[in-house]
């Protein structure tokens, strides 16, 4: 089985890529809380519980996940990066990483942006620049 971010992860989807490993990606949210809302995954496991990862992915996860929430913090203007792990979504285990002015900022319930591509690549550009510089 092929997970939609597996097939993300290997560019048989379109993504706004923002970083990548050999065995993580980086990339947009295409249903945003804000601008700058990214997705963290693991390329080659496609279990959809973070806490079934082996302890090498898991720990390899949010180190990748804690590099690319500084180059989020250092593209996007926000007050901090935060953390939600829900995976009921999508079967494939995923962080969100989102910046935050406020804590309502991270309620999933709210109306998500609409945003065009030019404001999707223009965003993913500036923090993957910024991943670059870590």
């Amino acid at each position: 089985m092929s997970t939609i971010f597996t097939k993300i992860a290997a560019g048989d989807i379109p993504s706004y890529k923002v970083a990548e490993t050999e065995d993580y990606y980086a990339f947009l949210d295409i249903n945003p809380l804000a601008e700058g809302h990214t997705l963290v995954i693991p390329r080659n496991v496609e279990d959809d519980y973070i806490f079934h990862l082996d302890e090498k992915t898991y720990d390899g996860l949010w180190t990748f996940a804690r590099k690319v929430a500084q180059a989020i913090g250092n593209a996007i203007p926000c007050k901090r990066v935060g953390v939600a792990v829900l995976g009921m979504e999508v079967p494939h285990t995923h962080i969100h990483l989102v910046p935050l002015n406020s804590e309502s900022d991270l309620d999933f319930r709210k109306e998500k942006l609409s945003l065009s591509q030019e404001d999707f690549e223009r965003i993913a550009k500036s923090i993957a620049s910024e991943y670059a510089k870590l």
